[in-house]
């Protein structure tokens, strides 16, 4: 019975987003949106594994109530090109692992240092911790930089992307995701980057329209989400497969 109630329940959400009706914004009932965009076709509410990411600029979490919004996975930011660390990295850490949140670490890539300097920056700063989610390194277009306007040649990037998983995949025994965006991804031809794990945003439609061809484990669909425990808005992120592919999943990437 369980199954069977299990499956009416997944037809029901997808006929109600077929015909316009349910959440209006396609996401999650648990979670809302200040900002929605017009889900249509496949919506974030037909991936029944949702988590975050975070960085200072959420303030102070209760982790505690942001558990019992079933919120899967937290990604936390750590450090950023060679020299600067996210303030409430250790804070947040800490306080997703007493609420029993599997949690990973996050990279900003910094166009204008080197994949080695950044990666030990990042060893510097990031604890290894048995069981932890694998590392991120978010590589993205910082338009709002003041002290690095380079682009690199799309070829150069990539063999610095392969430096950087390399050093920081032998430290901590699994080899980070890549985030990035839809102008980045196109850019700079990320999809050469064969056998890699992509977390991708695309908050204007489902990933398999907005990078053709491409797999992913996880997928950022807003920056304007609601969660509980958490006062301001933050990213909302899906993962790709069933729950039964996300337990998979953890016992594959986690130590």
């Amino acid at each position: 019975m369980g199954r069977i109630r299990q499956f009416l329940a997944f037809a029901l959400v997808c006929g109600l987003a077929a015909c316009g009706g349910g959440r209006i914004d396609g996401i999650p009932h648990r979670f809302s949106d200040i900002d929605p965009y017009d889900w249509r076709g496949i919506t974030p509410a037909h991936h029944p594994i949702h988590g975050i990411d975070v960085s200072r600029y959420q303030g102070d979490i209760n982790w505690h109530r942001v558990a019992a919004s079933d919120v899967a996975f937290a990604f936390i930011k750590a450090t950023e090109g060679g020299d600067h660390a996210d303030p409430a990295f250790a804070q947040n850490w800490q306080g997703a692992a007493r609420a029993g949140i599997p949690r990973g670490a996050y990279h900003f890539y910094y166009l204008c240092r080197s994949a080695e300097e950044q990666a030990a920056w990042f060893i510097a700063n990031v604890p290894y911790t048995p069981g932890a989610l694998p590392p991120v390194l978010d590589v993205e277009w910082n338009h709002q930089s003041r002290t690095c306007r380079t682009r690199p040649d799309p070829a150069v990037l990539r063999a610095e992307i392969l430096t950087f998983q390399r050093i920081v995949g032998v430290r901590y025994g699994q080899r980070p995701l890549i985030y990035t965006t839809v102008d980045f991804w196109s850019d700079n031809e990320l999809w050469k980057l064969r056998g890699e794990e992509f977390w991708l945003r695309s908050v204007a439609g489902h990933p398999r329209q907005k990078f053709p061809g491409q797999s992913w484990a996880f997928w950022q669909y807003t920056g304007t989400g609601v969660v509980q425990g958490i006062s301001g808005q933050t990213d909302l992120n899906a993962f790709a497969g069933t729950e039964a592919d996300w337990s998979t999943w953890l016992m594959r990437r986690r130590l």
